[in-house]
């Protein structure tokens, strides 16, 4: 009742200036985005808090939020800040950094106002994942991960917020948060929408993407999922896309069963039409509580988009188990400025990393040879990093210079010991237990409300699971051997094997590209590729420098192009390449053919016993 009321008072003047701070005590902290009065494709802010009692504040903008693992430095992208009191007046401003400002006389504070550029329009984003990143678009897109918007004051995070967004009328919210009320101009030319809520980690955790309509829901036992999608050359619509999005959101809640009790789940898929020209460069998406941002190149095929999302998505998704259900105390009270990182990397990223892949497997979406090579090219990926430095160690100190280069092997390891745990669970428990049921037990014991202590957890672990359980952590968690995956394997009935492996055109898997760059920013096949399939039907060699195909000229530019486009070619279809050999320009013509290349394949065992395949079947199917 008391947020309502708030709203209800502020209604007759929040389209004029800001006069007076209310007297209720218990006030909110306000944050008003202005989206209608765009200048130079900058957004002003304003944050209004209640009234301090100190003469001194600090106020800061996020060096780092949680999900990314760096940092961003978002205060970079702050300009023009300034005080007020409660007569209009300025006050003295001091920056202490690229992301915190100390405020003088705090007591007479009546608010902060700045104006914000967006990420997607910096040269390279300034390090900035495009799904933690920010567009301002005028009159067309706002993309609004609120991290890089919204600040806060010290010692405020934990105050109620409400925020106050004034966009063009013809521009809707795509966001999991329920909007309290929202008014009109009385010219209806733009509206002025209002959310509550309880803190400011709930502010960074709900993203809003503002764009004009096109979105779809659609219920999954008891859950609304929202599809918002942006595609500025309409090449895609949220309709196109439900029914994959909805296949596969379908497969995830029958595999968590009742482990999952979100009731609402929004996706917000930012489709870049210029990839890293002055939008979007790099894709993926950032996990929140009750929704996920997602950007993909536009230039993708539907299929391939898809698929992307299938995989993409179902990660960001799983997320609502960890650490979103399941967390420390350095996850739930998190530092926005001076993070400190918790030990269990393994859990938050390469579990939920685990089960992305476990889950297609499990409801039918790839065959059981398809997750084997998922799980093998994590592992010759995961051998290009120091496979002794123990993973707590990595996982504390994420943000260190001699650590901040392994964070892609999260996805790797980290996956990797969530399979190999959960393969010593079922062998222990005769098949009867596995790495979700522990997760249950872990969200029936925390939940997202109670964190635990970073030094507990594998205790608690154990003590949920059995006893031998503390010696897989010692070793492989804690400690500094490397996990012997052909143990765990053969206890399934698997085994490495050579034979003939699908492979990408210009990518053997993960670890192993077969292009480079030269100095001159120009594609070769690298001398010491072992050429495949598509590479020998073409005539390709070693050395080969690509200057086109079919008649697209390619170059260090435009290298993710032809990614891009391999990926579109279809068996039998004719194709030309354009190369350079030895100072000679050649023409290549051949039909496409599916790469393949010899290399060593984890496959079922011919003759493994019943034991090996009841803990294969428990494993992947039960």
């Amino acid at each position: 009742m008391k947020k309502l009321l708030y709203a209800m008072a502020l209604s007759f003047a929040i389209y004029g200036c800001k006069t007076t701070q209310t007297n209720f005590e218990d006030q909110p902290v306000i944050a008003s985005l202005d989206l209608v009065n765009v200048q130079d494709d900058k957004v002003q802010v304003t944050v209004d808090p209640e009234r301090f009692t100190t003469e001194q504040t600090i106020f800061y903008i996020p060096k780092t939020v949680p999900g990314t693992y760096s940092v961003s430095d978002y205060g970079k992208y702050a300009e023009d800040i300034k005080a007020y009191d409660y007569d209009g007046n300025e006050l003295e401003v001091v920056k202490l950094s690229d992301n915190s400002w100390s405020i003088s006389n705090a007591g007479n504070l009546d608010k902060v106002t700045y104006w914000v550029n967006d990420t997607f329009d910096v040269q390279g984003e300034g390090g900035i994942y495009s799904m933690a990143g920010t567009n301002i678009l005028e009159g067309e897109n706002f993309l609004l991960n609120l991290h890089g918007f919204v600040g806060y004051f010290e010692n405020m995070t934990e105050e109620e917020y409400r925020l106050e967004i004034k966009r063009p009328s013809d521009l809707i919210a795509g966001s999991a948060l329920n909007v309290a009320t929202t008014h009109t101009a009385e010219d209806g030319s733009f509206k002025t929408d209002i959310y509550n809520l309880d803190r400011y980690f709930e502010v960074t955790d709900n993203p809003i993407m503002y764009a004009e309509p096109d979105t779809v829901s659609f219920d999954v036992q008891g859950m609304e999922v929202l599809l918002n999608v942006y595609s500025p050359n309409n090449k895609f619509s949220a309709q196109e896309l439900k029914p994959a999005v909805e296949r596969m959101v379908r497969a995830q809640k029958d595999f968590l069963g009742e482990i999952d009790q979100t009731s609402k789940y929004a996706i917000l898929l930012y489709l870049s039409a210029t990839p890293g020209q002055d939008d979007a460069g790099n894709f993926g998406a950032l996990e929140h509580h009750t929704s996920t941002v997602v950007v993909m190149p536009e230039t993708m095929e539907q299929s391939d988009l898809e698929q992307s999302l299938t995989d993409i998505i179902s990660h960001e998704f799983f997320h609502i188990i960890t650490p979103l259900s399941i967390h420390s105390e350095e996850v739930h009270f998190f530092d926005f400025n001076d993070p400190k990182m918790s030990q269990h990397l393994w859990l938050y990223e390469g579990v939920t990393e685990y089960f992305a892949n476990l889950f297609q497997v499990n409801q039918d979406l790839i065959d059981n040879q398809e997750f084997y090579e998922r799980m093998h090219d994590k592992i010759k990926v995961s051998q290009r990093f120091d496979d002794t430095v123990p993973f707590t160690v990595m996982s504390a100190n994420i943000l260190e210079d001699e650590y901040k280069d392994s964070y892609y092997n999260v996805y790797q390891k980290g996956a990797l010991i969530g399979m190999a745990l959960d393969i010593r669970l079922r062998e222990l428990s005769n098949g009867n237990m596995g790495l979700l049921d522990l997760m249950k037990k872990l969200t029936e014991k925390y939940g997202k409300d109670r964190p635990f202590q970073d030094d507990q957890l594998i205790s608690d672990i154990v003590e949920l699971t059995y006893p031998e359980i503390q010696e897989f952590f010692d070793k492989y968690v804690t400690g500094e051997t490397p996990i012997p995956y052909n143990e765990f394997f053969q206890k399934t009935g698997l085994e490495m094997r050579k034979g003939e492996v699908s492979v990408g055109y210009f990518i053997k898997d993960q670890a192993t590209p077969y292009i480079t760059l030269n100095e001159q920013g120009s594609i070769l096949i690298r001398d010491d590729a072992e050429l495949n399939s598509f590479h020998t039907q073409l005539g390709l060699e070693t050395g080969d420098v690509i200057k086109s195909i079919n008649g697209q000229k390619y170059n260090a530019q435009n290298v993710y192009d032809l990614i891009t486009a391999s990926q579109n070619w279809k068996e039998g279809e004719e194709i030309t390449a354009t190369v350079m050999r030895e100072g000679e320009e050649i023409t290549l013509e051949s039909e496409v053919v599916e790469p393949t290349a010899t290399g060593m394949k984890l496959s079922e065992v011919p003759n493994a016993d019943s034991e090996q395949i009841e803990l294969r079947y428990s494993w992947l199917k039960s």
